[in-house]
C-alpha cells in the first residue's frame, strides 16, 4: 500500500472533505502511536506501513509512560485543538485503517503491550475478563 492509498482510506472511513485533512489527521495519529508502541512490535509496524507513514511513525520517541486509550484520545484532541469527541472519530479512522494492515497477531501484541482502551480505537471488541463473586457459603442455625 502506498502513502496516498493510507490516506484515502482514511478519508473514506472518516468521511473526511478532502484528502489534506485526511492527511493531517494521519500523521498526528501515527506519530502520537509512534510514542506509545515499543519494541519489535513498534519494527514490524514500521516495516508495514508506507514511507512517510513509516518515518511520521519511527521518528517519535517513545513515552517513558504510557496513556490510556481515552489519553490517548486526549492527547489527540490537545494536538489538533478539538474536542474529544471529533477526537475519538479521528483516531478511530486512522487506527481502524492501520490494523488492516496488520496480521492479527501483531495487532495482538500491539493491544497487550498497550494500556486498556486501544482495542476499540482499532476496531476491535475489547474483552475484559468477567468477574465471579466468590460462592458464599450459607450456615444453617440448628432450630
Amino acid at each position: 500500500m502506498t502513502f496516498d492509498e493510507l490516506v484515502e482510506e482514511v478519508r473514506q472511513e472518516g468521511l473526511y472533505p478532502t484528502r489534506e485533512k485526511a492527511e493531517r489527521i494521519t500523521r498526528t495519529v501515527l506519530a502520537a502511536l509512534g510514542r506509545q508502541v515499543t519494541g519489535e512490535e513498534r519494527v514490524e509496524l514500521a516495516a508495514l506501513l508506507p514511507g512517510p507513514a513509516a518515518m511520521e511513525f519511527a521518528a517519535q520517541i517513545p513515552a517513558t509512560q504510557r496513556l490510556t486509550g481515552f489519553g490517548f484520545v486526549q492527547d489527540i484532541a490537545s494536538r489538533t485543538g478539538t474536542s474529544v469527541g471529533p477526537a475519538r472519530w479521528d483516531t478511530g479512522s486512522v487506527l481502524c485503517a492501520v490494523a488492516r494492515l496488520m496480521d492479527p497477531g501483531l495487532l495482538a501484541r500491539i493491544l497487550a503491550q498497550l494500556p486498556g482502551g486501544y482495542a476499540l480505537l482499532f476496531g476491535q471488541a475489547q474483552l475484559t475478563p468477567t468477574y465471579t463473586p466468590a460462592p458464599t457459603s450459607v450456615s444453617t442455625v440448628p432450630a
